[in-house]
């Protein structure tokens, strides 16, 4: 459990693309190392290894190294989907190195993304736009399951209007309209996803019900939204500005809209490992429904109904 070769390895062959450089028919290591630029020598050790623990096979005669069907979940487009999390160039596989930092964290309870690379998670994916790009494919992929559950495992169509915050480039909300005809609805996020949204929405034929804004939800929000959606978004943070996001929503909900949060619950849909994740990319962490309502409470929201929802998560639905 302590071996650090074979996780930095496996990462290091996502990252260079070795399952799709190889192929089925397989590929010698000069080969390989022509097409990515890299010491062959090295590289043979690299392979050497990730032959040992299965990941790869090797034919003696031929000097051919192929993956193996562990191997190829490693693949582009490999139904697994794993590969944004182990390249190391992507925001997912780029944010599980800030690990090697997790000693600062426990330390003094600040995050280690930004003493690992000088700033903040988001303002990275700011920064670097192939970032960016990284991330909401890992979150397209992440809720392309999920979407269609949360659209058709609640009742939308009480909701004229459905303001989805942080929503991303539109999955989830292009969902619920696909599955409400009746509802109309917003996403909003920052300027480069936003505009990603409203492509899906037109590539989607629902740009007549379907509308992106840019913006973030520290600032005040839109107001006259029957319904205010926070998917997957608290845990991203810390009590102090999970509390802003939450008073936010409540301030544009006014008296009359529903704030509906949907999130994995510490002991359903999330484990200790994202839990720890969590606490050291962002400095947010997984809560239980009570610790959620306790939140929402503060922000003098009142909870309402909650419930399982999609799998993996569960939906607090909070009036002000």
């Amino acid at each position: 459990m302590a071996d650090m070769a074979t996780p930095m390895s496996i990462r290091v062959a996502a990252t260079l693309g070795l399952v799709e450089r190889a192929g089925s028919t397989g590929a010698t290591v000069e080969q390989l190392a022509s097409d990515t630029g890299t010491s062959a020598p090295a590289l043979g050790c690299l392979l050497d290894h990730l032959v040992a623990v299965g990941v790869f096979d090797l034919d003696a005669d031929s000097g051919h190294y192929r993956p193996t069907d562990l191997g190829a979940q490693m693949s582009e487009d490999a139904p697994e989907g794993i590969r944004p999390l182990l390249d190391i160039n992507s925001a997912g596989g780029r944010a599980e190195l800030a690990f090697v930092e997790l000693l600062g964290t426990i330390t003094t309870g600040a995050p280690a993304y930004p003493h690992r690379y000088g700033r903040d998670f988001w303002s990275d994916l700011d920064s670097e736009p192939r970032l960016r790009r990284s991330f909401d494919a890992q979150m397209n992929w992440r809720f392309q399951t999920l979407a269609a559950q949360i659209a058709e495992r609640f009742d939308w169509s009480r909701f004229p209007r459905v303001l989805d915050v942080g929503g991303g480039d539109g999955q989830v909300l292009a969902a619920i309209l696909r599955a409400h005809p009746d509802v109309r609805g917003e996403v909003l996020d920052l300027p480069p996803t936003a505009a990603a949204a409203a492509d899906r929405f037109a590539a989607a034929g629902l740009a007549d019900r379907a509308a992106a804004v840019a913006g973030s939800f520290f600032d005040p929000l839109p107001e006259g939204a029957d319904a205010y959606v926070l998917s997957d978004i608290l845990h991203d943070w810390d009590d102090e500005h999970a509390r802003r996001i939450l008073t936010a929503c409540r301030r544009a909900a006014g008296p009359d809209g529903t704030v509906v949060v949907i999130e994995p619950v510490r002991g359903q849909g999330s484990d200790t490992a994202i839990d720890l994740f969590m606490l050291m990319c962002f400095g947010g962490r997984e809560r239980t429904v009570d610790e959620l309502i306790g939140l929402a409470a503060d922000c003098g929201l009142v909870l309402r109904d909650s419930g399982a929802m999609a799998e993996g998560r569960t939906v607090l639905e909070f009036r002000g």
